[in-house]
């Protein structure tokens, strides 16, 4: 009998190290799980609203598996995911999709707001609630359920969050800042791991640095704009709206062009960026080491002017369709798509130059290795 108790309260005090063996620990892969969801569903395309409706339909799914729906029809009762809800790492998961739809919202918003200029508050508005659920987020994986990869993913994730929200208020040292952070754990993590897995962590690193430089050059009040006009070329997607937009206000409005003693109005915002990158092209293209960089760059100054070239013919329908247009300014815009027709036609003459010159170097490189 007295062994049958000593038996008993040695299992009792044992209990709780078994119930801390049997604490979960959960690994989720946040980068793996946000980018591909991102290509599946719309933003191979940048369908912004394509992706916030995925989103918002997996939450649905989400909220009904755990339930945690939010009231019915009638009522509505909020229910935040807390860490008593961590039976399930999917629990994570509506969180994550909150902040994701909110971001997507933020961009779709963006490209809104070139012509209307309010949905700017809307947009900043987005962002703040994108960077209020990946806190939120956080807070939940610090649990000890969660591993350390899954910390550093969330933390991550929330430094990139608030960097891009303070990019967008244009507070350059704190967007920085966190930019920053984001980066150094992102490639602490790729360093980590295999190569495999190691590729997604880098491609993220990599897609940070351009908005790094530009709050590098904004912090530096540098007076030469070179660096910036390199970044721009570089750019893709969302960033390169948000160069054009800022490059704009960093440097003096060219609001009018002249050529062949005739003066026109620039009134276009993609035009008048371009017609600014032209302006510098030739000192950003003697910084090209190589014929096949300065080729590139020449090619991709091609595809910027037949941009602001359709911009133009945009502009001009407008012009003709609007009643009582008057003259004068149709006859602008059709001059100024001459202009630009003129910087396309020299360009690319200045470009296939460059590709006889580099053909003319590897034929004679071919030579001197038969000999």
């Amino acid at each position: 009998m007295s062994n049958q108790i000593v038996g008993n309260e040695s299992n009792k005090e044992n209990a709780p190290e078994n119930e801390e063996k049997k604490i979960p620990i959960f690994s989720i892969e946040i980068l793996k799980i946000i980018k591909e969801a991102q290509q599946q569903h719309g933003l191979r395309h940048n369908d912004y609203q394509r992706y916030r409706g995925y989103c918002t339909r997996r939450i649905r799914r989400l909220r009904k598996v755990m339930h945690l729906q939010q009231g019915d029809r009638r009522h509505f009762r909020k229910k935040n995911v807390t860490e008593t809800n961590l039976t399930d790492e999917r629990a994570v998961y509506i969180p994550l999709m909150l902040a994701e739809r909110a971001w997507s919202y933020a961009m779709q918003l963006r490209v809104e707001a070139n012509t209307e200029p309010r949905k700017k508050f809307h947009l900043v508005s987005r962002l703040r609630k994108a960077a209020s659920y990946a806190i939120q987020l956080q807070k939940l994986c610090e649990s000890e359920k969660f591993d350390a990869r899954t910390q550093l993913e969330t933390q991550a994730y929330v430094a990139w969050c608030e960097g891009m929200l303070q990019f967008e208020l244009q507070e350059w040292k704190p967007a920085i800042e966190n930019l920053k952070k984001a980066q150094m754990i992102y490639e602490k993590l790729a360093s980590a791991l295999n190569e495999e897995d190691a590729i997604l962590y880098r491609n993220r690193y990599e897609e940070l640095e351009p908005s790094l430089r530009f709050c590098a050059y904004n912090i530096g009040n540098e007076t030469d704009v070179n660096q910036l006009l390199h970044l721009r070329n570089q750019a893709q997607g969302d960033l390169l709206v948000t160069l054009d937009t800022l490059m704009a206000q960093t440097r003096d409005s060219l609001s009018e062009v002249t050529w062949r003693n005739r003066t026109v109005p620039v009134k276009n915002s993609r035009v008048r960026t371009f017609l600014l990158a032209n302006r510098d092209f030739n000192s950003l293209l003697d910084k090209c080491t190589t014929l096949a960089e300065k080729s590139d760059s020449l090619e991709q100054h091609l595809m910027d002017c037949k941009d602001a070239m359709l911009a133009i013919r945009d502009d001009i329908k407008t012009e003709q369709k609007m009643d009582g247009s008057s003259t004068s300014s149709a006859s602008s815009l059709q001059y100024l798509h001459t202009y630009l027709s003129f910087i396309r036609l020299e360009r690319s003459i200045q470009r296939n130059l460059l590709l006889i010159e580099s053909a003319l170097e590897n034929d004679g490189k071919q030579r001197n290795n038969r000999e």
